[in-house]
């Protein structure tokens, strides 16, 4: 019943962050800027990115928390045909179940692509501007406030350390 429970647990949290993904992919592809006016508009397509981009790369990163990593990879070594991940994965997981961990990651990420604009590489855009590391700061600061007060409080599969025993 125990291991049913996590499966489930860990099933509903990768659906929850990957709807988050949808909804920010929806929002770019219906570019819910074109309808505003003025300075809103030239806010929206200068940071609106900066902001919803960091959020759903946090909330990806904690589809593959290895809380559900390490319990998936143990009931799934008696899989037939399961390879197990190297160990260097697994421990490298392991930094992963804090939430602080997870934001810096993103933040880093983000920040460093930033920067590497600075320098004439360009990966996502082109140009370097640093008001859009202070937005990848508060889509951060928003997806842990999402994670943490949010979906910790009100959905029950997402806070998995208290599922644990």
């Amino acid at each position: 019943m125990k291991k049913n429970n996590q499966r489930l647990a860990k099933r509903n949290r990768i659906i929850t962050g990957y709807i988050i993904m949808i909804v920010i992919a929806l929002i770019h592809i219906f570019r819910v800027g074109q309808y505003l006016k003025g300075d809103l508009f030239t806010y929206y397509y200068s940071y609106a990115s900066d902001i919803i981009i960091p959020i759903g790369v946090y909330f990806l990163v904690c589809t593959v928390d290895d809380n559900f990593t390490m319990s998936h990879t143990r009931a799934a070594t008696d899989a037939k045909y399961q390879v197990r991940p190297p160990r260097y994965i697994l421990t490298l997981m392991t930094y992963f179940r804090k939430w602080y961990v997870k934001a810096l990651f993103v933040f880093g990420i983000t920040t460093l692509i930033e920067i590497l604009q600075l320098f004439g590489v360009y990966i996502v855009g082109v140009t370097f501007d640093i008001l859009d590391i202070l937005m990848y700061a508060v889509g951060v600061i928003i997806a842990v406030l999402l994670d943490r007060l949010i979906f910790k409080r009100y959905i029950p599969f997402w806070d998995f350390e208290n599922q644990k025993e």
